[in-house]
C-alpha cells in the first residue's frame, strides 16, 4: 500500500512502487485529464505537477511521489496561475484537437509559476517537450503571455485592496 496527495487530498493505492504515476492516476484514481501520449517523456501529454514542478507521469514511478503533492489538470482551476491559464486558453481558442492541452496547460502553469512575465524565450524553452500535433504553438504562445497579463492585473488589484 502506497499514500499518495492527489489534488489535496489522500488516498491509499495497492500498487507496485515502479508503476508510473500515470496509470495510478487515469486506471485507479479515474482521474482521466492526464493523457497517455507517448510513454517516453518525450511527448508532453501527461505532464502533472509534483511539489509544484512539471514531470511526466508516464515514467515516474509511483515511489517518487509518496510525501509530496501530485497536482493534476482537474485541480488546477484552483490555483490562480492555473485559472489564469485555463481562462487565456479558453479565450483564445487554444485547442483544437485538445489531446495534448492537458499537459500543455500544466506546463504553461509551472512556467507562469517561476517566470510570471515570460518572454518568447522562455516560453520556448518551457513548453518544447509539449508536443501538439495541430500546431496551435502561435496560439499557446498567445495564450501564455495573456494569462501572464491576467495574473499580473489581479494581483495589482488585490495589492490595492491591501
Amino acid at each position: 500500500m502506497v499514500t499518495l496527495e492527489i489534488n489535496g487530498t489522500s488516498k491509499q493505492f495497492d500498487v507496485p512502487n515502479e508503476m508510473p504515476i500515470l496509470w495510478a492516476l487515469r486506471d485507479i484514481a479515474q482521474l482521466t485529464g492526464t493523457k497517455f501520449g507517448c510513454g517516453m517523456a518525450l511527448c508532453g501529454a501527461c505532464t502533472i505537477h509534483l511539489d509544484n514542478e512539471p514531470v511526466r507521469a508516464c515514467v515516474t514511478p509511483v515511489s517518487a511521489a509518496v510525501g509530496k503533492k501530485i497536482t493534476t489538470v482537474e485541480h488546477i482551476e484552483h490555483d490562480a496561475v492555473g485559472s489564469a491559464v485555463q481562462k487565456a486558453w479558453l479565450d483564445l481558442g487554444v485547442a483544437q484537437c485538445g489531446y495534448c492541452q492537458a499537459g500543455q496547460v500544466m506546463a504553461a502553469t509551472a512556467l507562469l509559476k517561476t517566470t510570471p512575465n515570460p518572454s518568447d524565450e522562455d516560453i520556448d524553452e518551457a513548453m518544447s517537450g509539449n508536443i501538439c500535433r495541430c500546431g496551435t504553438y502561435p496560439r499557446i504562445r498567445a495564450a501564455i503571455k495573456q494569462a501572464a497579463s491576467g495574473v499580473k492585473s489581479a494581483e495589482s488589484k488585490q495589492g490595492a485592496k491591501s
